[in-house]
């Protein structure tokens, strides 16, 4: 999974402004950039009501994928909010996430924007290694908000390395979660997995396979006796 990192911050701090700029930069030095924001306003929906997607989500589809030339845009009801199984799910070959908001998540470095509106998050969460502030402010790794570029850096240098393209074999999600397993314990389920593909027919040359299974409730199970 790549690595996580989320601006924080007041709101009207500044978080998307200088989130954007160090995607820039990022994106800028080749590194695949993912983004996911956090929102507590309703009717953010992309499209209007009278567009050929609007009139879907209107019809009840549960989610709308719009392909474009220029974008692809997933409108999908309420789902898990949790950043980790975001990012697992629909950013599984970016080098990096870059989030904003979800100060409250945990195991997640975060980046906190500071104006001198109310107090100081990284007294109240856990995970904040740097501070983007107009004000002065002690501590270690304290940036200007027109430090974007060496905000850039920051990140680059601790998260982003050269072995940044060396990925497990086989990732397993359980409930949107992955689970850590060690390289023989990769290779003996990739093994098999290969194994049963090999033997499918019309299957030529695979060079990634996603496996999902969902498990049936009781009462599913029962019905079926």
């Amino acid at each position: 999974m790549p690595p996580l990192i989320s601006f924080i911050g007041w709101h009207d701090s500044g978080k998307t402004t200088l989130a954007s700029q160090v995607v820039s930069h990022l994106v800028a030095r080749g590194y695949r950039v993912g983004v996911i924001k956090s929102s507590k306003e309703d009717n953010l929906a992309p499209e209007r009501p009278e567009t050929d997607t609007g009139k879907y989500g209107a019809a009840g589809a549960e989610a709308v994928m719009l392909v474009a030339p220029d974008q692809m845009v997933l409108r999908s009801g309420p789902v898990e909010r949790d950043l980790h199984t975001l990012a697992h799910r629909f950013f599984p070959r970016v080098d990096i996430v870059i989030g904003e908001g979800f100060k409250k998540a945990r195991q997640v470095a975060k980046i906190e924007v500071y104006r001198g509106t109310g107090p100081l998050l990284r007294d109240q969460v856990s995970g904040v290694i740097a501070i983007a502030t107009d004000q002065h402010i002690g501590g270690d790794y304290v940036f200007r908000l027109d430090e974007s570029s060496d905000l850039a850096d920051f990140i680059e240098k601790r998260f982003l390395g050269p072995d940044r393209n060396a990925a497990d074999q086989v990732t397993l999600l359980i409930n949107g979660r992955k689970v850590v397993m060690k390289d023989f314990v990769q290779d003996i389920l990739a093994g098999t997995v290969l194994g049963f593909v090999d033997n499918l027919k019309g299957v030529r040359d695979p060079h990634e396979v996603e496996l999902r299974i969902t498990m049936k409730t009781q009462q599913e199970s029962d019905t079926n006796k």
